[in-house]
């Protein structure tokens, strides 16, 4: 598969990324947002104030992913990011998350952030923990049984982090 095209996202793509987040909360396996979340306050969460939103596009499926980028803190540790991607089910392993992190770094870097930062991996996630850690992710620490999976009950989450030095 080509590469997709990766954007800025305009009011005009929420339809397109809330099929894609919707099943993804429903689901209630990767992220940390209620299953029961409605729509609107979905929007507020991926669209928040601190965040900038990016959507990555194919010609013929039209939006097959999003991105967020976002300080990680504020203060003197803004200078590290936080990304959280999401790929529509049906282009899942095709390269679309790899593409969009690499987006999200080379963009994080020329916005002056030094690294970036995922807060809170489900380590049941193997697929998204070994992408991680191909795309230069190091699991700084397990958080244990942070998570309450609908499958597997409380599981720990991870803690991945990788510089940002190498992105010039």
């Amino acid at each position: 598969m080509t590469e997709p095209s990766i954007r800025p996202a305009t009011t005009a793509d929420w339809p397109g990324i809330w099929r894609i987040l919707e099943p993804i909360i429903r689901e209630g396996a990767t992220y940390p947002l209620p299953r029961d979340l409605d729509e609107a306050r979905a929007r507020d969460y991926w669209h928040a104030a601190d965040k900038q939103v990016f959507v990555a596009v194919d010609d013929d499926a039209g939006i097959i992913g999003s991105y967020t980028l976002r300080p990680n803190s504020t203060g003197p540790a803004a200078h590290v990011a936080n990304a959280g991607y999401i790929v529509r089910p049906d282009q899942r392993g095709r390269g679309i998350a790899q593409a969009l992190c690499r987006h999200s770094l080379r963009t994080a870097h020329r916005q002056g952030f030094r690294a970036m930062q995922f807060n809170l991996v489900i380590a049941t996630n193997e697929r998204a923990v070994r992408l991680w850690q191909h795309m230069g992710f190091h699991v700084v620490g397990p958080l244990p049984g942070a998570f309450h999976h609908p499958e597997h009950g409380y599981v720990d989450a991870l803690v991945m982090y990788r510089s940002l030095e190498d992105q010039g």
